[in-house]
């Protein structure tokens, strides 16, 4: 070949192949236009997205702030980090980068470029609303977005820093109300799916809200709240509920407990949260830590909660959507020395104890000793029993479930441990068994059909029939897969809904 067709046909192979080599994403959002990155299984990433401004300064303790605008193309290929918070051993990779900056999502796309709209899942992580981020690793893992899923993930407010009440702030708040920042955030991330999701590929009108622990309990309180209605259609919970558990309390009582920091960090009478404000974030999550005044610590602000969840939930008033629900077997696995069951029960059922003793006077191979029974039972499985029981006396479609299979290197299905089957997340120092596959490529099929559908059922899994009053029908994870089962913990939950009634 002449050494000038040579070169020309070098040069328009090169040309050929620039043509076809594979173009980064972009897309329009709020704010301007961002450039995440495709995957391998033919889908697209957008990490880092800011979904309102940095709540910093004097927007401490404010609502979120819509995003300010941005010139040429942002970036989207990097996990921001986390939201200041505090270790507690497992988060200190988290706690080494956390910063008040946080208030990012991600984006898993199933596709690219998109072809037709998917349904939405916005995870909220857990952590006692106290620590976490959002799920970087399981976004890496893509395991709902191959199931056809654009999957969203967000960062909110943690600690004393989303969570903070104080009549300061109550006074300077156009809507009287202060404490419940982190919720606002997570308020703003549906909205800003509402917006801004069909770009990706979602479609705004099929969102489902889902969270483990902590984010489930915010996706239960969420579904109290009437700044949240219209911007979900289902609702997944993980080991978290409303019912029974005392979080959302007066906003008179967070005020106080807010005043109680600030004087433990010698705040001024006057112009107390002024002098907050100028404090390194990391002093007021301590001042908080050490006041045992941390949790899951809503408040009935009157404006993002004008009354109590549980009451809402409880009076058949929550949002009218499908709900998915459940736990794992021994989630609190077993109790400290000092435990005294009897006392425990005698506590927290008063009259009603001696109809509950009898109840966890021996041991379960599966569900574990009678402790371990009693815990699980009045701060994770009976709530979760008790709110989907409400929600299926409404009318509306209630699904609930049992996680029996330990994760690999477990010997009980603990808090958490159905995580690694939602995600994929194996250790390596413990790789899944086939039936670990199993039940895990069920749990997955089983979400991403209720996020597109309402309905867990369909694509080859066993049926999943729906809780009634009656039937009590729920779903088990089990070592043979998923088996459908009735009368989960019946007579413990039923006593555990006859308290709350007499509570109320």
């Amino acid at each position: 070949m002449p050494m000038r067709f040579a070169a020309l046909f070098c040069f328009s192979f090169t040309l050929l192949a620039h043509a076809a080599a594979p173009v980064d994403p972009e897309v329009s959002v709020t704010g301007g236009r961002i450039r995440g990155r495709l995957t391998s299984d033919g889908g697209a990433a957008f990490k880092g997205v800011p979904f309102a401004q940095p709540p910093v300064g004097d927007l401490r303790w404010r609502e979120p702030q819509p995003v300010k605008a941005w010139d040429g193309v942002r970036e989207a290929s990097e996990f921001q980090p986390a939201c200041t918070q505090l270790s507690e051993g497992w988060n200190r990779a988290m706690v080494a980068t956390s910063r008040e900056d946080c208030l990012y999502l991600n984006v898993a796309a199933p596709e690219w470029p998109v072809k037709t709209p998917r349904a939405v899942m916005v995870w909220i992580h857990g952590g006692s609303n106290l620590s976490g981020e959002g799920e970087a690793y399981a976004f890496e893992e893509r395991a709902l977005a191959r199931r056809g899923i654009v999957w969203v993930t967000v960062n909110y407010r943690l600690g004393m820093l989303g969570f903070l009440a104080h009549p300061e702030l109550t006074a300077e708040s156009p809507h009287h109300a202060s404490g419940n920042y982190g919720l606002m955030d997570e308020i703003a991330a549906l909205h800003w799916v509402h917006d801004n999701i069909a770009n990706f590929g979602g479609d705004p009108g099929n969102v489902t809200i889902a969270g483990e622990s902590a984010g489930a309990w915010d996706v239960s309180v969420l579904m109290t709240s009437p700044l949240a209605r219209g911007l979900f259609h289902r609702a997944i919970q993980e080991s978290g509920a409303v019912a029974g558990f005392d979080g959302a309390v007066p906003l008179a009582a967070a005020e106080k407990r807010g005043e109680e920091i600030a004087a433990s960090l010698k705040a001024p009478a006057a112009g107390a949260i002024a002098f907050l404000r100028s404090l390194p974030p990391g002093k007021i999550l301590e001042a908080a830590f050490q006041g045992g005044r941390t949790g899951l610590f809503v408040d009935i602000d009157g404006w993002v909660l004008p009354e109590s969840p549980a009451k809402v939930y409880s009076e058949g008033r929550a949002s009218a959507v499908p709900l998915l629900s459940g736990t794992n077997a021994r989630e609190i696995p077993q109790t400290g020395p000092e435990f005294s069951l009897e006392e425990e029960i005698r506590r927290g059922y008063g009259v009603f104890a001696d109809g509950a003793l009898p109840l966890y006077d021996a041991p379960d191979p599966l569900h574990g000793l009678p402790g371990a029974q009693w815990l699980t039972d009045v701060v994770f499985r009976c709530p979760s029993v008790a709110q989907a029981l409400w929600q299926a006396s409404t009318g509306r479609p209630a699904y609930e479930y049992e996680f029996e299979q330990p994760a690999p290197g477990q010997n009980a299905s603990v808090h958490a441990g159905e995580l690694v089957f939602l995600f994929g997340t194996w250790d390596k120092d413990h790789p899944p068994s086939p039936a670990d596959l199993t039940v895990s490529a069920q749990m997955q099929t089983y979400w991403a059909n209720f996020t597109r559908t309402g309905d867990p059922s369909g694509g080859g899994v066993p049926e999943w029939p729906a809780l009634t009053v009656q039937s009590r029908n729920y779903m088990a994870f089990t070592g043979n897969g998923a088996v459908a089962k009735t009368n989960l913990r019946r007579d413990a939950c039923d006593l555990f809904v006859e308290v709350q009634a007499a509570r109320k």
